[in-house]
């Protein structure tokens, strides 16, 4: 829904000053994301030559960072809110779940003027399992009170169509997710639209 691309590329190099190493590229933090802030952190220290035991360290640095710039360089991929507000009309609850931490999630959908079209809002804290773990997934389908063969998850890496996958969901991807740098359209899934108000509904 949103691209945050540039918003972790602050936070990061943000961080990464803090600890006086070296900045990363956006092209490294664009094959990173996805499976959490702490793989996302974890990583980062690895390409930078942190070492392990800066984790505590590097974490605070990054939390503190990214509140304080979360959406500020952040843009809604076309489509969004016309797909949102289409679903809205048709009667369909809907959930976000994300493997970005919860309080972060639920500050840039207020930013961006979407929280309200959402049920519920999961992080990657929410759960004992980030995705591509099925359990989120399977959680958040109990918090809607609709059986998982009755959920569309509506994702853009492989990460979300392996949960789905596995929590008995159908999936559907956007065109347009990083997904760890493979093509998007080569992820096993029902189908794939570019834009999220293209998505056929009935």
């Amino acid at each position: 829904m949103v691209d945050t691309l540039d918003d972790f590329v602050a936070a990061l190099n943000a961080m990464l000053a803090d600890l006086a190493l070296p900045p990363v590229g956006r092209g490294f933090v664009e094959h990173t994301v996805g499976k959490g802030s702490e793989h996302l952190i974890r990583c980062t220290l690895a390409e930078t030559g942190g070492a392990d035991d800066r984790q505590g360290e590097a974490w605070a640095s990054y939390q503190r960072h990214y509140t304080r710039i979360n959406g500020d360089h952040a843009r809604l991929y076309p489509g969004v809110q016309e797909g949102l507000q289409r679903l809205r009309e048709a009667g369909i609850p809907l959930a976000c779940l994300t493997n970005k931490p919860t309080a972060f999630a639920q500050a840039l959908l207020e930013k961006k003027q979407l929280s309200g079209f959402f049920r519920h809002v999961f992080g990657g804290d929410a759960f004992a399992q980030k995705k591509p773990h099925p359990l989120p997934l399977l959680e958040t389908c109990k918090a809607l009170g609709v059986a998982p063969s009755r959920v569309l998850m509506l994702g853009d890496s492989a990460n979300d169509a392996q949960a789905a996958r596995a929590a008995g969901c159908p999936v559907i991807l956007v065109s347009y997710g990083y997904n760890h740098g493979q093509p998007v359209r080569e992820v096993d899934a029902d189908g794939f639209i570019d834009r999220l108000d293209h998505l056929v509904i009935g």
